[in-house]
């Protein structure tokens, strides 16, 4: 069958319009008075449709709809014909999101609409029925706190399961073992059916004295006591219609999570490569497998319903307050995940995404996340990231979009590399051999994209150590190849003795530099090492060739990409961002090309703004009072130090902060003083931004009684160290705070001033 579409767009010069859908982009044909035609075969009568249309000019998509059209083909007849008007992005988008349209928020009007929001991790609160760990239901006291102080908003980390280990080393919450399952570490046991008796409760004040989370021991116990009672009440609760009404609209991802689980338990290891014959997911073998182990599946699935049910009324406890959740959707998913094991298709297991260096990471990051096919995600109109995004919206009115750099483009790292200087990234237009030749670069010898071994080099990176790494690591003049990768390295030299963590640490350097790194999917292309100007091989460069390679650099970075990053996004951001009613907000944090600001821009996604981390290059912090509407304002995220702790730690900066944005002439304090906490937090809240969202934290800094007597303690993530043990927990309970009548009428107080209230 055929269907015949017609729409009215008037192009400038040189612009063609194109249907896309899915993968398929069909050219459109220009008939008189600004109408433009198409017509798409192979469609089958009945067929739900579902297409958008581009605008094109110089080979890039430069404008596209905001909204798929969506057409139901009829049973009858060969052809069909549609006439579609243009989906532009609505005006003041923002204001018409699931938080304004459901009536939880209200607009004023001639009031600029503002709001206020605290954000914590779910497993960083604390209260008197806790576990030691924060839960599901904690978050109704803190919607209280919120709502006592005149809040509108509260922002979690993600709340995904991210159990695969079953260390301490699961307590990353970026690196979900489902991106639809809930955490088993935020049910309230005695909602589950736990007993509250005598173990139970001295279990319960065990974990509660706790100053930070034990995570083995609080999910041990959890999962022990959720099977006692799942023995107990399960068979009930699975005959209910609630129970069975969930499975059947969850069970595209619930059934096959339940199986990963209980294979993920059987073997061992959440490394399906290790499993055997279910290595590879099929269908049929993994029904096949559920219902031979059904027992193990439904307690899995038992949780996971009452997971649901604790945060649903969760969130509808805090709506009826008048406060809504942000959530947080990570940009990567682990390779050992059961996304990645059902869904092997939709992403790329040969290599590993991370960031570029930044102010986090001198020397980049690696997340170990697999990178996304997005070529085979745009065949089904980018379904899993649809579906997914439909389950967050079930908790969430509001999303940040983690590192919304990787929809344009990802930091891509080969599998053989470990630290994120080696990366690259995806897509990107690399340079040929060709051009680099042209520019003063033989390719050839490889001399610019492998290290160099010569005496002052070897000198600079093992000293008094180097007769030891010639001896060890070299064999007729060139490295063995057992040291020949950062990740054989790393597996060979794996001790921390004096002599093995130096050989260790100077190789893993002398791998890294090096000019170009070779594409991996394309021989004889090349990018620029990133932060190259650092390293040994440029310093040996003579004058002409270090201007040859900085004019490489600079476009290569800043100029090259601009517009092919942005055709990037708009293929995937349209569909995804209009799947949902959720209030968009964009970590637009690190190395940000042009095109970002611009899409954010026009699909109306609410940018980060962090005054130390200014986004102008001229000056050293921002001025909240000059942040975009649409933004997204916070004295620091949870990759970073809380107020006192980066006052006293980064005294330099802190210094020019004194001087330059409090314009104080005397020397500063050494302490981050209450009054001088408050100072920038009202600052913060003066800001032109919609929303200011602080970390609870620095909310609590404005007091000299209730914060914390060490602030170095106070960190969630510091992500320079790839293992961290994410445990913070606030030293006080939600009940001692909402008692705090006094401070809270001083934060209602300061947000009401501020027109936030």
């Amino acid at each position: 069958m055929k269907l015949i579409t017609t729409i009215e767009y008037f192009t400038r010069w040189g612009e063609q319009l194109f249907l896309r859908t899915g993968d398929r982009l069909i050219p459109m044909e220009y008939v008189p008075d600004g109408t433009w035609r198409s017509e798409t075969d192979r469609l089958k009568p009945g067929q739900t449709f579902e297409y958008r249309y581009e605008v094109h000019s110089g080979g890039l998509c430069r404008r596209t709809e905001w909204k798929s059209h969506t057409a139901v083909l009829p049973q009858g007849g060969r052809t069909a014909e549609i006439h579609d008007s243009w989906n532009d992005v609505p005006e003041a988008l923002p204001l018409h999101s699931s938080p304004f349209a459901d009536g939880v928020f209200r607009t004023v009007p001639g009031k600029v609409w503002k709001a206020a929001g605290t954000a914590i991790p779910v497993f960083s609160l604390r209260s008197e029925n806790g576990f030691g760990i924060g839960e599901f239901n904690d978050l109704r006291l803190l919607a209280d706190w919120a709502a006592a102080t005149g809040q509108k908003v509260i922002q979690l980390l993600p709340v995904n399961d991210t159990t695969m280990t079953g260390t301490w080393e699961d307590s990353y919450p970026y690196k979900a073992n489902s991106s639809f399952a809930l955490h088993p570490q935020f049910i309230h046991l005695p909602d589950a059916g736990v007993e509250t008796d005598d173990e139970y409760m001295m279990l319960k004040a065990e974990l509660n004295l706790l100053p930070e989370v034990d995570y083995e021991k609080v999910n041990n116990e959890k999962h022990r006591l959720l099977r006692q009672a799942f023995a107990k009440t399960g068979k009930n609760v699975l005959r209910t219609a609630k129970y069975k009404e969930f499975v059947a609209k969850n069970a595209s991802w619930l059934l096959s999570y339940s199986v990963f689980c209980t294979l993920r338990d059987e073997y061992g290891t959440a490394d399906f490569s290790k499993w055997g014959e279910f290595s590879k997911y099929d269908a049929d073998k993994a029904e096949k497998y559920r219902l031979g182990h059904k027992a193990e599946a439904d307690y899995w699935c038992f949780v996971q319903y009452h997971l649901h049910l604790q945060l649903t009324q969760a969130r509808d406890y805090a709506r009826s307050k008048g406060i809504v959740f942000k959530g947080d959707l990570p940009i990567g998913v682990s390779r050992t995940s059961a996304d990645a094991w059902v869904n092997a298709r939709l992403f790329n297991l040969d290599s590993q995404a991370g960031a570029p260096p930044d102010a986090f990471s001198a020397a980049g990051q690696n997340w170990g996340f697999p990178t996304y096919n997005w070529d085979e995600m745009s065949k089904d109109g980018y379904a899993w990231w649809k579906e997914r995004l439909g389950k967050m919206s079930e908790y969430f009115d509001a999303f940040r979009i983690d590192h919304i750099l990787g929809f344009f483009r990802i930091w891509e790292i080969p599998m053989s590399a470990t630290r994120g200087l080696l990366g690259h990234f995806s897509p990107a237009l690399p340079y040929s051999s060709e051009e680099l030749h042209g520019a003063g670069f033989d390719m050839s010898d490889g001399r610019y994209s492998s290290p160099s071994l010569d005496e002052a080099n070897l000198d600079r990176l093992f000293g008094e150590r180097k007769e030891l790494f010639v001896n060890k690591c070299l064999k007729n003049g060139k490295l063995r190849p057992e040291y020949s990768t950062q990740r054989k390295v790393t597996e060979k030299l794996s001790g921390n003795d004096g002599d093995t963590a130096a050989l260790r640490d100077g190789l893993l350097t002398l791998l890294e530099d090096v000019l170009f790194v070779e594409d991996p999917r394309r021989k004889g292309w090349w990018h620029p090492r990133i932060a190259a100007q650092f390293t040994y091989a440029y310093s040996m460069l003579d004058g002409w060739q270090r201007m040859s390679f900085d004019h490489l650099y600079n476009d290569f970075f800043y100029r090259r990409h601009n517009a092919f990053w942005k055709e990037s996004a708009m293929k995937k951001l349209p569909s995804l961002l209009s799947a949902t009613g959720m209030l968009a907000c964009g970590e637009d944090l690190g190395m940000i090309p042009d095109c970002v600001a611009e899409v954010m821009s026009e699909y109306q996604i609410l940018s980060l703004e962090i005054q130390r981390m200014s986004k102008d290059p001229h000056v050293k912090f921002a001025d909240p009072a000059h942040y975009p509407y649409y933004s997204v304002c916070t004295t620091s995220t949870h990759d970073m130090n809380p107020l006192r702790a980066w006052w006293e730690e980064e005294r330099e900066e802190s210094s020019a902060f004194w001087h330059e944005m409090m314009h104080r002439q005397d020397e500063m304090p050494y302490f981050c003083e209450p009054w001088i906490c408050r100072e920038i937090v009202e600052s913060h809240l003066r800001s032109s931004s919609m929303l200011t969202i602080l970390p609870l934290q620095d909310w609590l800094s404005i007091n000299g009684k209730l914060r914390f007597a060490d602030p170095k303690r106070e960190r969630i993530n510091v992500p320079a160290i790839p293992r961290y043990y994410w445990r913070y927990r606030m030293h006080l309970k939600l009940e001692t705070l909402l008692c705090e009548e006094g401070f809270n009428a001083d934060i209602s107080e300061m947000i009401s001033i501020s027109g936030r209230k």
